[in-house]
């Protein structure tokens, strides 16, 4: 019998050269029916020409911009997606948001970029709704977003918002992946097996509405065509020479008020340096989830954290083993830190917070008594609520 290949990747598997050359493929306009260009080896569509088209034949409209996600480029660009007025409308929202953050004397954590580079509303979804229904109706009818949506994750799927205001002198993000394992570091992710790897990437869909027109010299996202494909992406992004190959070759499509760009989470992308001295470039990041995310049953693992958590006191006492003791929380307790409240929860030394489970992990190697694990499991659970 042939020996099976590693069912692992590891981040010195690699391989620059293979990387290169998946990179280094072409992006030709022929080869997409409904586009209008390929503008820096990124397919760009134009909104009513696509809204036309999917009229006529939708699943061929679907499929040409699955393709493009999946075995393409990678990245999309939508001219005019969202009509002026509901994205001026729902700017106003967001600024007044970040006012009130910055009087409440709040400063929402970031993801891949120095903490004050940025403005950041966590969580604008559920906050533009509550506050003003009429400008969320306005904008969230945009059937081009629809359309990307269900391109890739069909229908069911979850959006959520994530607003990024990049002040004037607003450095570059490090290049990276993102969301599920892009968020991990390369011990937690050479964890999973090849085929996670290969999965990632149909969960989520990364996306973008310009709230703003974003020349170049505002520092508008850097993508690299074609890296979704590359299987140890997640475990090759923070590595020298791939950063290095992503400073050279990177893309990066100017943008008007209005259009949205969707792209592959596994692509390697970046924000780039906001040049100007006068422009905040402010973008609705749109982080959308496949509706399949779900377990079968609902289950109250705060309770059964309650209830368990004497139990493995005593099995630490009697010796247990760290397996045994390891494997009993993980059946216990929520082990994925996601969702919750990025406000009140953010990551603290890096990309994730504290699961359920790690909370009681660390309660058990403090030896903490009961009633002080239920006074940390409490907090946990306060801070992961968006109300």
């Amino acid at each position: 019998m042939p020996a099976l290949p590693t069912h692992w990747l590891t981040s010195e598997s690699a391989d620059l050269a293979a990387f290169v050359e998946l990179c280094s493929e072409p992006v030709e306009l022929e080869h997409f029916r409904f586009a209008a260009s390929v503008e820096h080896r990124t397919v760009v569509y134009d909104a009513d020409s696509l809204r036309a088209a999917a009229a006529e034949d939708r699943t061929a409209v679907l499929a040409e911009i699955s393709h493009v996600l999946d075995a393409g480029p990678g990245v999309i660009v939508i001219r005019g997606a969202v009509q002026p007025a509901a994205v001026e409308a729902m700017s106003e929202q967001f600024f007044e948001i970040i006012d009130e953050q910055r009087s409440a004397g709040a400063q929402a954590a970031d993801h891949f970029a120095k903490a004050g580079a940025n403005d950041r509303v966590w969580n604008a979804l559920e906050k533009v709704a509550l506050r003003s229904p009429t400008v969320f109706a306005e904008y969230y009818q945009s059937d081009m977003i629809a359309l990307a949506c269900e391109a890739w994750l069909g229908p069911w799927y979850q959006i959520s918002s994530q607003v990024n205001v990049v002040n004037p002198g607003g450095e570059a993000q490090q290049p990276h992946r993102d969301y599920h394992l892009g968020f991990l570091s390369d011990e937690q992710a050479e964890r999973f097996p090849r085929h996670v790897h290969r999965l990632s990437p149909v969960l989520t869909l990364q996306g973008a509405v310009a709230h703003c027109d974003m020349p170049v010299e505002t520092g508008p996202t850097t993508y690299l065509p074609n890296s979704q494909r590359f299987e140890a992406g997640y475990l090759a992004w923070r590595r020298e020479d791939f950063k290095a190959y992503f400073a050279e070759h990177h893309v990066q499509p100017s943008l008007q008020a209005g259009d949205a760009v969707f792209f592959n989470p596994a692509l390697f992308h970046a924000a780039g340096t906001n040049q100007t001295a006068d422009v905040r470039r402010i973008a609705n990041l749109l982080q959308i989830s496949s509706g399949f995310g779900r377990l079968l049953e609902n289950i109250d693992r705060t309770a059964m954290c309650e209830a368990i958590y004497p139990e493995l006191l005593g099995m630490q006492e009697d010796g247990a083993s760290p397996a045994a003791l390891d494997a009993l929380i993980a059946a216990t307790a929520e082990g994925y830190p996601f969702p919750t409240n990025l406000d009140r929860d953010p990551p603290i030394g890096g990309m994730v917070p504290p699961s359920q489970a790690d909370v009681m992990r660390s309660a058990l190697a403090a030896k903490e008594t009961a009633e002080e694990f239920l006074s940390a499991l409490a907090s946990h659970g306060r801070r992961r609520q968006t109300r």
